[in-house]
């Protein structure tokens, strides 16, 4: 990898990329990959493989480190030591509870959806069905109120549920945080448990993702590389701190249909792309 200065304003537009839409529910792997099919970065097809879910590993820490206060279990009591904070360990068994049908399926199903939907007309489609589904579940919300209003009040079979809507999210386009907002959404969680859920929910998921991709890539990397992943998971995480503070502000004024009119719009435009032979 030639690692120049505009492969490094290339890494760092991707890294802004993935800040941005990792958080919002609009797909962070086919914006990802649409904008590649653009840019053309110096890498090669198994590192970029790589690259793009490791990457995200910025924009944990940044998940980490703006709701530490909710997600460590520990609290140091003057006189007693270090005690568990029971409200949040069962929050972490529930995210446990989630996360087990993505780690199940994705074992078997991960390369086969990667190698035979990871294209551009894939995610215009993916784009366009959440984008319809985030329209129809808020306007059909707007006629009854939420069920669970607090991470607490989430059950473990609502836990189970919105973890297979996760699954969902495998196929390119679908959007992570999107497939597991509409499925909280559809059984009565609020909009900003929902996506404070989708927040905890991402740390095992993301993570196992990256130690997958990472120990299928092998731990052989060039000096460029090396360079190319701290930039990219540097810029993901400054930029994912800022998009983290606007959406958890926006959802407790506003509904999630501006996204889903997002999707369906560059959907659309993704398939005039393919139509005129651009992607």
């Amino acid at each position: 990898m030639d690692l120049n200065f505009i492969e490094l304003l290339k890494i760092i537009f991707l890294g802004i990329v993935e800040g941005i839409t990792e958080w919002l529910p609009i797909s962070s792997t086919g914006h990802m990959l649409l904008v590649d099919a653009f840019i053309h970065t110096d890498m090669t097809q198994a590192f970029k493989d790589m690259f793009f879910v490791v990457i995200q590993l910025g924009a944990i820490i940044a998940v980490i480190v703006e709701f530490w206060s909710k997600m460590n279990p520990f609290v140091n009591i003057e006189g007693k030591g270090v005690r568990i904070k029971r409200s949040v360990f069962n929050m972490w068994l529930k995210v446990i509870v989630a996360f087990l049908p993505t780690a199940v399926f994705g074992l078997f199903l991960n390369d086969f959806l990667e190698e035979n939907f990871g294209t551009p007309l894939t995610i215009a489609i993916m784009l366009i069905i959440y984008g319809i589904a985030f329209i129809v579940v808020e306007r059909w919300n707007k006629t009854r109120q939420p069920k669970i209003t607090s991470i607490k009040g989430l059950t473990y079979q609502a836990a189970l549920i919105i973890g297979m809507f996760q699954v969902l999210s495998m196929i390119p386009g679908t959007s992570r945080s999107g497939a597991t907002i509409v499925g909280a959404l559809l059984i009565g969680v609020s909009r900003v448990v929902a996506a404070e859920f989708t927040f905890f929910l991402a740390v095992p998921t993301m993570l196992g993702a990256s130690a997958f991709k990472l120990l299928k890539f092998g731990l052989h990397f060039s000096l460029s590389e090396v360079i190319a992943l701290i930039v990219g998971m540097a810029v993901a995480y400054i930029v994912s701190v800022f998009v983290i503070k606007f959406l958890m502000s926006y959802i407790k004024r506003h509904d999630f249909q501006v996204f889903g009119w997002y999707r369906i719009a560059l959907g659309v435009l993704v398939i005039i792309f393919i139509l005129f032979g651009v992607i």
